[in-house]
């Protein structure tokens, strides 16, 4: 199992940050800008880790020179049941570099769009006040 993978599953959000690169570039499945910055990418899937419920990854798909991963997840959204994919490339320190999230059905992507709302001036606070907003 990938390192990301399993701090995620263990909800340590510490170990899943220090994975990101300093660059790392984060692509939403609800805004069509993506993130630059590790500040503001953790600040996200912190915010994520409080709007997803029952998380849990169901599969793993892994690039055989290691560097591009894909996991398959399912979650709940208050009740919406949403089906994702991280999409994760690796820089060559082994660092994530490009975070790539897609969703669906639609009406679940609706209600992660709008939860994630809710949460977004938290988010912004905690990326700033980690030096990257």
């Amino acid at each position: 199992m990938h390192q990301f993978r399993a701090a995620v599953e263990k909800g340590d959000m510490a170990a899943v940050e220090a994975l990101l690169a300093e660059d790392v570039v984060f692509s939403s499945p609800v805004v069509f800008k993506p993130y630059p910055g590790k500040a503001i990418t953790a600040a996200i899937l912190r915010g994520v880790v409080r709007v997803f419920e029952d998380f849990r990854y169901v599969r793993e798909i892994a690039d055989p020179g290691g560097r591009d991963h894909a996991l398959v997840f399912e979650a709940r959204v208050g009740d919406k049941q949403i089906t994702g994919c991280d999409f994760l490339h690796f820089d060559e320190d082994g660092l994530i570099d490009d975070f790539m999230v897609m969703v669906r059905p639609l009406s679940a992507a609706q209600a992660l769009a709008a939860a994630m709302g809710a949460q977004f001036d938290r988010i912004e606070r905690e990326a700033a006040e980690a030096g990257g907003a």
